[in-house]
């Protein structure tokens, strides 16, 4: 249980880390210009391949080039509605693209998703991801993130974790 105290505070950390961050010149925060960061929260419900209904709450961050690739890392907490103590931790390092021209006015931002998971709880499984979704800022720094993920163990590659993720992002 201290794990999942732990995963928690830090989601509800990740927030404050993106306020605190100092406000850039109008000219440097856009999408076009430069390169940016963000950093997000997010819940999933989805279900498993295996069958019955998950929940995946979560938080990371990523950077986005000019070009719009991108990197980012998240940590996370899936599991079971009928046991929610019996979850496991997640951890992503994911490479992105996004299309950064998708809108004259860069409030809609669509991208795809893929990279490594590792799943955690007294051992470790290796496992990938992949998905894809929309950024929609509807404020300069704050916006809404709407995406559907995929995770999949890679010890039998049958076991898929689909979720569909709602959250806020921070940039």
């Amino acid at each position: 249980m201290g794990q999942i105290t732990f995963i928690l505070l830090l989601l509800m950390s990740l927030p404050l880390a993106a306020a605190a961050q100092t406000a850039a010149p109008k000219a440097q925060q856009t999408t076009n210009e430069k390169g940016y960061g963000y950093g997000y929260v997010f819940t999933a419900p989805g279900g498993a391949s295996s069958g019955g209904g998950t929940l995946h709450i979560g938080g990371g961050g990523e950077g986005i080039l000019r070009n719009g690739v991108g990197i980012g890392a998240e940590l996370g907490y899936i599991t079971p509605f009928e046991a929610i103590g019996d979850g496991l931790g997640t951890f992503s390092v994911n490479g992105s693209y996004h299309f950064l021209k998708a809108s004259k006015s860069e409030k809609v931002t669509p991208f795809v998703t893929a990279g490594y998971t590792g799943f955690f709880r007294g051992g470790y499984a290796n496992g990938v991801n992949f998905g894809g979704g929309v950024n929609y800022w509807f404020k300069e720094r704050v916006g809404l993130r709407f995406e559907f993920r995929d995770n999949i163990f890679a010890a039998d590659g049958t076991a898929h974790l689909l979720n569909v993720r709602i959250g806020l992002t921070f940039r």
